[in-house]
């Protein structure tokens, strides 16, 4: 899809002429709800002569919010940049949550930013949808200013999965208490932790099964720590594989580590981009007595996986 990225006010191109249908959210996780949204700002797109914009924020608003209650993210900035093209087309407006903004009334925001600058005439959002300070610009005050400012306000339903609607926290809670595979449910698609490949101790390489390891977004929620089978995007190219979350109990340094062994994969990738995608969890991080040991159940973890591979008959990606 074609999407341009603007970070800023001052880098969105002025309003002129400009219709735009608008959503504006966080869109932590770009879940099966925000897929949702995006759907319906699309075929509003395609029905009439509008521009689609999403507005979005960094940091998340809850930094400058509630500060002690930071949560982790989903997806980090840099992986929205790569990602939202997969699911919305059109411009995207990142703002910088500040302390201005949070201080700005939702009436204020709604006139100056999305009417008077974006040139929002029709604004679709998610039920549960609010902004402003304090949260005032909830849905009901938004078609109250709709009337006045002259624009449309559509109110997507929830997406429910398992009786219960899709949302962030729901995702957070599932992935934070070790329910990996309905985290992913709730998603709708897999999960990437994206980050530049860094240097390790080297152990993988000593004992054949080199790593590529990756310095991710210190704010990213990963998975539970373990084993999993995997798929990774580099140079552009998809490679299956396999990797570890979790502390190295033979690194003295026992920072929590993410790293992937690429199938038939042996270049050298420092310090470029690697995204990886833990499909399928298959054991607990735990530790070995010795690197013959290790050694031995990485094995079996590859051959399992390949297991796996040739069971699909075909690459996960």
């Amino acid at each position: 899809m074609s999407v341009e990225f603007f970070k800023g006010l001052d880098a969105f191109p002025p309003v002129g002429e400009r219709k735009a249908v608008v959503t504006v959210g966080t869109f932590d996780g770009i879940h099966r709800g925000h897929q949702e949204i995006f759907r319906r700002v699309k075929a509003v797109r395609d029905q009439g002569d509008y521009d689609a914009v999403m507005v979005t924020f960094h940091p998340h608003p809850r930094v400058i919010v509630t500060p002690d209650q930071i949560p982790m993210l989903l997806t980090s900035i840099e992986e929205k940049e790569q990602f939202v093209p997969d699911f919305f087309e059109g411009k995207v407006l990142v703002l910088d949550f500040d302390k201005k903004l949070r201080d700005m009334s939702a009436e204020q925001f709604v006139e100056e930013i999305l009417v008077g600058r974006i040139g929002a005439r029709k604004l679709i959002v998610g039920y549960d949808h609010g902004f402003g300070r304090g949260r005032e610009g909830s849905i009901p005050s938004l078609q109250l200013l709709g009337r006045r400012l002259g624009f449309d306000v559509e109110v997507v339903d929830p997406v429910f999965c398992g009786g219960k609607p899709v949302s962030s926290s729901r995702i957070r809670r599932a992935m934070s208490g070790g329910r990996y595979q309905e985290a992913i449910e709730l998603l709708g698609h897999d999960y990437a932790i994206y980050g530049t490949v860094e240097r390790g101790i080297g152990l993988g390489r000593k004992i054949g099964y080199p790593t590529a390891n990756l310095k991710y977004n210190p704010r990213k929620l990963l998975p539970p720590q373990g084993v999993y089978a995997c798929w990774a995007r580099v140079r552009g190219q998809d490679r299956d594989g396999m990797m570890f979350i979790g502390r190295n109990h033979f690194n003295p340094v026992h920072t929590i580590t993410v790293e992937a062994n690429l199938f038939d994969f042996n270049d050298d990738i420092y310090n470029e981009e690697l995204i990886v995608y833990p499909k399928e969890f298959v054991r607990n991080n735990h530790k070995f007595d010795s690197t013959e040991t290790l050694i031995e159940q990485i094995g079996k973890d590859k051959k399992y996986i390949m297991s796996l591979i040739r069971k699909g008959e075909k690459q996960w990606q």
